[in-house]
């Protein structure tokens, strides 16, 4: 699987995804995720190399030069490459979820706490909605970067084929997702017959 293929990561993703229920607790989750990781990453310390650059926009809004924003850097050029017009559109929410989530982290005492809290809820709520309404394990247990790196694009993604993203490559993922689907179906209905057929 090409990791610079959008294509292929997505319908990858949403051969994962294809409950409503469980998409809409992604569109919910992941960007929760994403921020609570930036709050709690802002406890980690910095090497002497870093510029200490840190301002303040206003109470909610900070930047410190930090582990959180070179992550924020690293995965929008990811993104740029995979899907350019995407990660454009992308980009204004990637940078308020870093400020604010630096900013919370200063302003609270039990800024990192509050984090943890809800990083372990909303990863929570996520295995329920596959478990529950996919009734399939998550992506991370198949492909880790697809699922921890990948899955904020796809859910910014999902909301833009809702508002009418490039219809021709929303149709062509649908009809990969669909295929991939069937081939997931087909393999797990020969793994039980298999089983069924070594207890007769």
């Amino acid at each position: 699987m090409s990791l610079l293929s959008i294509r292929n990561q997505f319908t990858f993703y949403g051969a994962y995804h294809a409950n409503a229920v469980n998409v809409g607790i992604h569109m919910t989750c992941v960007p929760l995720i994403v921020w609570s990781s930036y709050v709690m990453g802002s406890r980690l310390p910095t090497p002497s190399v870093f510029p200490n650059i840190h301002f303040k926009v206003n109470d909610y809004l900070m930047f410190d030069f930090n582990w959180p924003f070179l992550h924020a850097v690293a995965v929008f050029l990811y993104y740029f490459i995979l899907e350019p017009i995407a990660a454009i559109l992308y980009f204004p929410q990637l940078v308020l979820t870093v400020l604010t989530a630096i900013a919370f982290y200063h302003n609270l005492d039990d800024g990192f706490k509050i984090g943890l809290v809800v990083h372990v809820v909303c990863w929570l709520a996520q295995f329920i909605g596959h478990g529950v309404y996919e009734k399939r394990a998550p992506a991370l247990l198949d492909n880790l970067i697809g699922a921890l790196v990948l899955a904020p694009l796809f859910v910014h993604m999902e909301l833009l084929f809702m508002l009418g993203y490039k219809p021709t490559l929303f149709k062509q993922l649908q009809n990969d997702i669909g295929v991939e689907i069937t081939k997931v179906r087909k393999a797990e209905g020969d793994k039980k017959r298999a089983a069924a057929i070594k207890t007769e």
